[in-house]
């Protein structure tokens, strides 16, 4: 059984346990493997073996993603699908080139079950236009596998028709059975109240938004988001996604904008000054991720986020580093 085989066999029964031994072990893999991650180290002066602990790995800087081919033993494999990040016609888009589609969405699927119970007892609903328009989405892929999984009948994704979005609510609210959740792009959920206002089709069903103006409406902190979110439809907390084109785990939201992450997902903050002071337990700082899904890219990436890390392990997405692209699923502005 090869390293890659093993490795996967294990992730799907990870526990936050096992998660720094699976993660060493990872980079130790990634560190001769991944060309672009190599030369990094390598340019750092980092001995691999002298890696011990999750604090002293160096994280590849997110922007690898735009210029390098980041992908781990490439001679082994070729991209059996390309996700993009979305962004302005100004700015390069990240590229995650995918060995294993059905590694990502089924990875997606345990991940959101672990939160929302089973995928066959929710109707999937979204509006995603930009992430649609621009094709190659990640999201948009996860969002699909999820409607089609969950033996819906209706379509999931309603581009720009406000008003045909409203019809499907109207009808998959009949069936006792199952809950609706609707996934949005912040601008998107804001045009759609902006249009119809607090209509009785928006109460009673679980929002998620995935962050992300797009260049069509001022940025905005999340909890102003929020609030003007809840004014439409309804009281209960609005749910949120952490998530990127550069990493193929989520966090999740309940509502108050603090994101819990499963045990493949990891977090640490580093001193926003000094990208190689990493810390497990420091309160506030630039966002680190181990993401252990990504054996076939590189698993350790140093984001552009300001995040606050609470105790219990969850975490806030603060806002961005000064001059970094505004972006990705749920990156609010400081």
């Amino acid at each position: 059984m090869s390293f890659r085989e093993d490795y996967i066999r294990q992730l799907a029964r990870l526990t936050a346990a096992k998660v720094p031994a699976a993660a060493l072990r990872l980079f130790q893999h990634q560190a001769v493997h991944c060309p672009p991650y190599r030369a990094y180290l390598a340019a750092l002066g980092c001995t691999p073996a002298a890696v011990q602990q999750l604090t002293d790995i160096p994280f590849l800087p997110i922007e690898f993603f735009k210029t390098q081919d980041v992908r781990t033993e490439p001679d082994a494999w070729e991209p059996q699908e390309l996700f993009l990040s979305s962004g302005t016609t100004l700015q390069q888009r990240s590229q995650h080139q995918v060995r294993d589609p059905q590694l990502y969405r089924q990875n997606a699927a345990r991940i959101f079950e672990q939160y929302y119970g089973p995928l066959t007892s929710w109707t999937f609903l979204a509006l995603l236009p930009s992430y649609l328009e621009q094709g190659n989405s990640s999201l948009v892929a996860m969002v699909d596998y999820f409607a089609k999984q969950s033996g819906q009948t209706q379509p999931a994704f309603f581009l720009h028709d406000h008003a045909a979005l409203l019809q499907a609510l109207r009808e998959v609210k009949q069936d006792a059975n199952r809950r609706v959740l609707l996934f949005g792009v912040s601008y998107a959920l804001l045009d759609l109240a902006a249009e119809v206002g607090a209509a009785p089709e928006l109460q009673n069903l679980t929002v998620l938004e995935t962050g992300g103006m797009k260049g069509r409406r001022r940025e905005m902190i999340r909890e102003e988001l929020h609030q003007e979110l809840q004014q439409v439809f309804g009281p209960a907390g609005i749910h949120s996604e952490y998530g990127m084109t550069e990493l193929l785990s989520q966090a999740y939201s309940l509502g108050g904008g603090r994101f819990y992450a499963p045990p493949q997902l990891r977090i640490l903050l580093r001193d926003p000054a000094d990208p190689f002071s990493v810390s497990d337990s420091r309160p506030d700082g630039a966002l680190n991720v181990i993401d252990l899904a990504n054996v076939d890219s590189c698993a350790f990436i140093e984001t552009k986020d300001l995040a606050r890390l609470h105790p219990d392990g969850s975490f806030e997405v603060l806002g961005r580093l000064d001059n970094s692209d505004v972006r990705g699923c749920n990156q609010m502005v400081s």
